[in-house]
């Protein structure tokens, strides 16, 4: 499987040459094709290739609930202090493509995380389906995860937030 971090430096290499325009490979079964949207032909013409297309829609975002933090005393005010962390403090990690997200390796397998799990930098917390290449999403920051943002087979856009983790 193709991790994200290299893909992302494959296009990035693609991009920064002027002579290859298309970079095909297979590994383990899985075949990832990279191409450049235009390319000159040695005529001076230029081909247009196919973009790719992504599905794409608006779903509605989930409504995330917070157990509550304290209850209210009798007189009707609220506790002096509370355990949620403030929401400028909590990481967010974003989907960086559109793509489906997976919250397990299968439909059999239990998820990556859930709500109250630690995690590290390099652990992965889902997998985002796109062009039916399976790219696994790490934390990259070490933490609790808070918040789970999606649900599981749900189309994700670019930069959609998809957990919220409490720093450590």
């Amino acid at each position: 499987m193709f991790k994200l971090s290299e893909i992302k430096e494959l296009i990035k290499l693609l991009d920064q040459t002027s002579s290859v325009h298309e970079l095909e490979i297979e590994s383990e079964g899985m075949k990832l094709a990279i191409r450049k949207p235009d390319r000159p032909e040695a005529d001076g013409t230029t081909v247009q290739a196919a973009p790719y297309v992504y599905p794409f829609t608006h779903a509605p975002q989930p409504q995330v609930f917070q157990p509550a933090i304290g209850e209210v005393s009798p007189a009707g005010q609220p506790p002096a202090a509370t355990a949620a962390p403030a929401e400028g403090t909590l990481h967010k990690i974003v989907s960086p493509m559109v793509g489906t997200f997976y919250s397990a390796a299968s439909p059999e397998s239990p998820s990556f995380v859930n709500v109250g799990d630690r995690v590290g930098e390099k652990s992965t917390v889902c997998i985002i389906e796109a062009m039916k290449l399976m790219n696994e999403l790490e934390a990259e920051i070490k933490g609790e995860i808070v918040s789970v943002l999606v649900e599981n087979g749900q189309l994700v856009e670019y930069g959609q937030p998809l957990f919220l983790v409490k720093p450590e």
